[in-house]
């Protein structure tokens, strides 16, 4: 068995619940593994018993609280000691090998669902030795080109049971996305075949159910995704992408678009041409929320990870941070507002997970591509401190505006004046480019900034909200009961449907 010990110390992040001079922590950041350098996990030296390259692709916790860890070169390992009260430096367990790039693993049973790019595989240790003996394949039918980019993602299990795998499209020479079923997701069948349910992504690497159980997929910028989209998923959607269309003309398939996809037009005017297009619940703007989403993991810690429960954290690659997300329902559709959270991680985030100890694990790879990360690979662990920061909690849509839900008391000065806050809308060119800048950009008039009695509530009158357009709040002038500004003043909030007038 591999020992290795806790290295690099801790990086704390500061979050003002005061004055600036007298700033306190709020979350910590601990790494438990990362590599020495940015390069040190390719050196041309390195050799595998130098120590484990933590090459994170996916991570799940164990029935007896190891947390399961896959790795880029195809294993899968178990490390013990994590959770919150452990006296002893975590250890290392080789636990499966032999995988084609896992990136995705989750516990099931007495086993593990792990993602191989042909299948998904169940491993099972059925005598008893820490080691798994068994691999089965526990879901295939999908194309499989030997294409770059042709990975698999999940799976995720939902409120009603169903687990859900979603698929990369291919890119690359060998690309074959008329294949079933590039860039599409579905559950995993009584019979272990691969059900299709919604299309249209390009890249989906993180899966996440809701706290009501309702699955989600961040997808990537690219062609045809003109910034970083969150999904719902549901039977029949598409959603952006239309270059794995080709298997909506199975019989199987559940996606059958009754209008052709539009190329360079405004992205709400795609949505109306096009009645199957689901828009995302929410959209985080290119370069202010990342470049890449990775991950979904829900808050379902009843205040031991602050004051964010039911809220979405989203893994970002490329800027090395996490995200959170606020959804509500209008009229039946997820939408919601995207807050900046934490950034600073070691390297790319790739997977972000919960454990019962109130802790956020974070696992990282920069796997070659450029990542804000100085290191090439890592685990992290993020605690709260136990201390509330000053932030913006939600940000809820009104018939004539946006309702402001804070962590702590504002200062009703500064916040009942509407000179305190900014708002503008714009949406995306929605086009088989690679991304799209910010159209369409309209300043909107705040013509009044209600406080409530408690000071955690500020209902904001605005005019000519629009829907489809994502709706750009900055509150750089609130600032707390005690004087404080907030961590992060900024919210992009997803508006697909107005509510109504009650």
């Amino acid at each position: 068995m591999k020992r290795i010990y806790l290295l690099l110390g801790s990086l704390t992040l500061l979050t003002a619940t005061g004055a600036a001079a007298t700033a306190t922590e709020a979350y910590e950041i601990q790494t438990i593994l990362a590599a020495s350098s940015p390069t040190s996990s390719r050196s041309a030296n390195w050799k595998p018993g130098d120590g484990i390259v933590l090459e994170v692709g996916g991570m799940d916790f164990t029935a007896d609280g190891k947390l399961a860890v896959a790795i880029r070169k195809g294993e899968v390992w178990l490390i013990d000691g994590l959770q919150r009260g452990a006296t002893s430096p975590p250890t290392y367990k080789l636990f499966a090998s032999g995988l084609h790039e896992p990136l995705g693993v989750m516990r099931d049973g007495d086993g593990l669902l792990v993602a191989q790019r042909t299948e998904i595989t169940r491993l099972r240790d059925t005598n008893g030795d820490g080691v798994a003996d068994e691999y089965l394949t526990a879901c295939r039918g999908w194309n499989v080109s030997g294409a770059y980019h042709g990975y698999t993602y999940g799976p995720k299990r939902d409120g009603a049971g169903n687990l859900w795998v979603a698929l990369n499209l291919d890119l690359g020479e060998r690309s074959d996305n008329d294949a079933p079923w590039r860039g599409w997701a579905g559950i995993i069948g009584a019979d272990a075949a691969f059900k299709p349910m919604a299309a249209g992504m390009r890249s989906p690497c993180g899966l996440g159910a809701n706290a009501t159980g309702d699955m989600f997929c961040v997808d990537q910028q690219g062609t045809w995704i003109p910034a970083t989209p969150i999904y719902h998923l549901r039977r029949g959607a598409f959603y952006l992408n239309p270059e794995g269309l080709g298997p909506q003309r199975r019989p199987d398939s559940p996606v059958k678009l009754s209008a052709p996809v539009p190329n360079k037009v405004p992205y709400p005017d795609a949505v109306r041409a096009v009645p199957e297009m689901a828009p995302p619940a929410v959209w985080l703007p290119y370069n202010k929320m990342g470049r890449s989403g990775t991950d979904i993991a829900v808050c379902d810690q009843a205040g031991k990870f602050g004051p964010f429960d039911g809220q979405l954290f989203v893994g970002e690659f490329t800027d090395a941070k996490v995200s959170r997300v606020f959804l509500e329902q209008v009229d039946g559709q997820y939408q919601g507002a995207a807050f900046p959270f934490l950034s600073g991680f070691a390297s790319g985030v790739v997977r972000v997970l919960f454990g019962d100890d109130g802790s956020l694990f974070v696992g990282m790879t920069s796997r070659g591509w450029s990542s804000l990360g100085l290191h090439s690979y890592g685990l992290q662990r993020v605690r709260w401190t136990g201390l509330t920061p000053f932030a913006l909690r939600e940000m809820r849509a009104l018939p004539g505006g946006f309702e402001l839900v804070f962590t702590s008391p504002v200062d009703a000065e500064s916040a009942g004046r509407t000179e305190s806050y900014s708002i503008k809308s714009y949406t995306f060119l929605y086009s088989s480019a690679y991304g799209s800048p910010e159209i369409d950009v309209r300043p909107l008039a705040i013509t009044s900034a209600t406080v409530s009695s408690d000071g955690l509530h500020v209902r904001l009158q605005v005019e000519g909200l629009r829907e489809l357009y994502v709706h750009e709040l900055r509150a750089d002038g609130v600032r707390s009961a005690s004087g404080a500004p907030l961590a992060h003043p900024d919210a992009y909030y997803t508006l697909n449907r107005i509510p109504r007038q009650p």
